[in-house]
């Protein structure tokens, strides 16, 4: 996983709420374990439509996702999260989300950005005035800046999983660093395991 301090970039706009992970990735494409590629299905059937906003020139290269509340709700399917990320998105911004999409992306490296609902709708605005609109999300401080407007937004994220994200480790990475620790305590309570 690479390290992530800041994201600074535009935004693809999906006004949409209540999306779940069957519309992120549809079901007949988790056959694959493999994460490379499985951008190609990322909101596949939405995509089929030459007119929605993934198919918007003005939208390309966007790193940072801006959705509709409840993004992420339904199954648990952490292809959802692969999908996200292997489509070019390295944070979503909404003001709620499926509680296992919203863990799946803090293991996997995708930012999921939670604000409060008015907020939301002012970015949403300002994104639609203006889709030039560059939004930085700064994990260390935990805010969105928005440079050109002077917009500022704070957003929570629990300190053990930034810390993960800001060392771009895992939990299993995180525990290896602790292998001399954990040799120790070993050693100390030896009587307690029979060999």
């Amino acid at each position: 996983m690479k390290k992530i301090h800041k994201i600074t970039s535009h935004t693809l706009p999906l006004k949409h709420e209540n999306i779940d992970t069957d519309q992120i990735i549809p079901a007949k494409f988790l056959k694959t374990t493999v994460r490379e590629g499985i951008g190609e299905f990322f909101f596949h059937a939405w995509r089929e439509d030459k007119d929605s906003v993934f198919h918007s020139s003005k939208h390309k290269g966007a790193k940072i996702l801006l959705a509709g509340k409840n993004f992420g709700i339904g199954s648990s399917r952490e292809h959802a999260v692969w999908a996200t990320l292997d489509y070019g998105f390295d944070a979503v911004i909404s003001s709620s989300f499926g509680d296992i999409f919203y863990n799946n992306s803090l293991k996997n490296g995708l930012i999921p950005v939670k604000i409060a609902h008015s907020e939301l709708l002012e970015l949403f605005g300002l994104v639609e005035k203006d889709h030039t609109t560059i939004i930085e999300v700064n994990l260390e401080s935990e805010e969105i800046h928005l440079p050109k407007h002077g917009k500022k937004y704070k957003f929570p994220i629990d300190p053990f999983r930034k810390q993960l994200l800001l060392n771009g480790t895992d939990e299993l990475g995180y525990l290896l660093t602790l292998d001399k620790e954990i040799s120790e305590f070993e050693n100390k309570h030896k009587g307690f395991v029979n060999n």
